[in-house]
């Protein structure tokens, strides 16, 4: 028989310390939920440990170097600075240490969260062990995240493999840093250990960043390029092994035909996708379906167990798209969760308006569908642009490459945007809020953007949907006419 300290009963349980169960922990216990987390490794999950926080740390302390090298093309005198690399990996800690009390057992336990710092492992679909505690709860939520997945090349287990969980506590500065994977993780890191002084060498299976818009990401090669990266597309990693001489890895990679190469590195950073976290969970005892995508939901992410719930980057993807694993998808899902679990009230995942930002420099960022996406889906649509090479305020700062991209559908309903430059993440948001609205093209032509800023790019590309109706020849003809009346 089980005593009676070891039992725990609960309203919600969550199970991982991520930004998604943070977020239904700290919800539903300010709310009046009875709440238990469970988490076995560090609170704050990947986003804050080894994702987001550190990730765009290091990308402020490489811009600034690079905006340095800019100073004689400004008018302005003094040499650009030389990274202390190790100083760098430092200040990247302290800002994870400065966040970490906002998501630590303490600061839960204050908020009256019950905290189990343990394993856990289903016992049958009502039951959660945790530790040497047993628990019950009207709900369970999984939010159990999601890890690196390395990739199956011959030979990559004889050489140190760094991966975003290790990268940012490596403080020896690389001499050559060997990124293997195209998409934002690879690309972002790559940009930014070469601006600190790293010699880089990306090389991808496929294209760079495949699932953006490739007007979009030429623009973010060029500027890779052009800083020195060496991108190798269409390269895919056939066999990995020690460097003959000191530490280090050399890289085999097969390219299209019979086009053979080998790169040579002293680090190598392994970028090339994710896969979500269930082992150990006994979900099959839970009743809890899984496939190779990850924890299978609906859209009101409820798993095949009605009690459980599951969010985050463990789930795989909702009414046929790809999983959506970005650290603002979590807090989207808590939201989610707590409206049907306290509130009872019917509440679906948003799947046509969900920002993503790459965040290179420039930055590239898109809501709804890629131009070929959307065409796939719509027929015919129409696109329009507006280069920030013709906005103002993109000339006095010298940043002027990049373009705002929109796409129409038919009576001009906005299906989605793709923005490319400096701040392009920040300019997306007036997007978002128009797909989400199901605002008309008009809506956008029609803003008051404050001058000069970098918003008339959008506002712009909005109105390239009247040139011709304003400008055209009928218009013309109107016009001369009404200038005849008295």
């Amino acid at each position: 028989m089980t005593s009676p300290e070891r039992m725990l009963d609960t309203d919600i349980c969550v199970i991982g310390a991520g930004a998604a169960g943070l977020s239904v922990a700290a919800g539903a216990v300010q709310m009046g939920a009875r709440v238990v987390l469970v988490e076995r490794g560090r609170m704050g999950g990947d986003c804050l440990n080894a994702g987001c926080i550190p990730s765009k740390a290091l990308i402020t302390r490489a811009r600034a170097v690079a905006e340095a090298a800019r100073w004689p093309e400004l008018g302005l005198l003094g040499a650009p600075p030389v990274a202390d690399f190790a100083r760098v990996k430092n200040g990247i800690a302290d800002v994870i240490a400065d966040i970490a009390p906002h998501d630590s057992p303490e600061r839960f336990r204050s908020l009256g969260v019950e905290v189990i710092e343990a394993d856990a492992r289903f016992l049958d679909r009502n039951r959660l062990m945790a530790g040497d505690r047993i628990v019950t709860a009207r709900r369970f939520v999984i939010a159990t995240g999601s890890r690196p997945a390395l990739p199956p090349i011959e030979g990559l287990e004889r050489v140190v493999v760094h991966t975003n969980e290790t990268i940012f506590s490596d403080r020896m500065q690389p001499e050559h840093l060997v990124v293997l994977g195209g998409g934002p993780v690879g690309v972002e890191m790559a940009q930014a250990h070469r601006r600190l002084g790293s010699a880089v060498t990306l090389a991808t299976s496929g294209r760079l960043l495949p699932t953006e818009d490739p007007e979009l990401v030429a623009v973010v090669r060029d500027r890779l390029l052009a800083e020195g990266v060496v991108v190798l597309e269409q390269a895919r990693a056939v066999a990995a092994a020690p460097r003959a001489t000191g530490d280090g890895v050399r890289l085999h990679l097969a390219g299209q035909g019979s086009v053979r190469q080998v790169v040579e590195g002293d680090q190598l950073l392994v970028a090339t996708g994710r896969r979500p976290v269930t082992e150990g969970l006994d979900l099959a005892a839970a009743g809890v379906e899984v496939d190779a995508g990850g924890i299978r939901v609906d859209a009101r992410l409820r798993t095949s167990n009605a009690r459980i719930f599951a969010i985050g980057d463990c789930i795989g993807g909702i009414d046929g798209a790809a999983p959506q694993r970005f650290t603002h998808m979590a807090g989207h899902h808590a939201g989610i969760v707590i409206r049907q679990a306290l509130f009872r009230l019917p509440a679906r995942v948003e799947t046509r308006a969900v920002p993503r930002v790459i965040f290179t420099d420039p930055e590239l960022a898109r809501v709804g569908p890629t131009e070929a996406e959307a065409r796939a889906m719509h027929g015919d649509i129409r696109v329009l642009r507006w280069p920030f090479a013709e906005v103002d305020r993109a000339r006095t700062e010298g940043r002027r490459d990049g373009l705002v991209k929109v796409l129409v559908g038919r009576r001009g309903r906005i299906l989605g945007a793709g923005i490319v430059g400096e701040g392009a993440g920040e300019l997306l948001q007036s997007w978002e809020l128009a797909i989400r609205e199901k605002l008309k093209i008009g809506a956008m032509a029609g803003l008051i953007t404050a001058y000069p800023t970098r918003a008339e790019a959008s506002k712009r590309a909005a109105g390239q949907a009247f040139t011709e109706l304003l400008f055209g020849s009928r218009s013309r003809r109107l016009v001369r006419l009404l200038l005849r009346l008295p």
